[in-house]
């Protein structure tokens, strides 16, 4: 898995699982979905994202062209 497959993997289960949290204990839950919008929204123009920088750290591969 590359880390990029691992952000959008990790991002797409922190929407679902915020989503399935604001259903089932309290809609102040959404402020995850919308924390995680926001991140993904940055790290488009800035090119920062700190979950890519843990699945690096954690020793996935970059994908990129060596």
């Amino acid at each position: 898995m590359t880390v990029d497959q691992a952000v959008t993997a990790f991002a797409g289960f922190m929407v679902l699982l915020s989503l399935a949290l604001a259903w089932a204990v309290s809609p102040y839950f959404l402020a995850l979905t919308a924390f995680v919008g926001a991140n993904l929204f940055q790290s488009a123009f800035t090119g920062f994202c700190p979950a890519a920088m843990l699945f690096r750290r954690l020793g996935l591969r970059d994908g990129r062209a060596a």
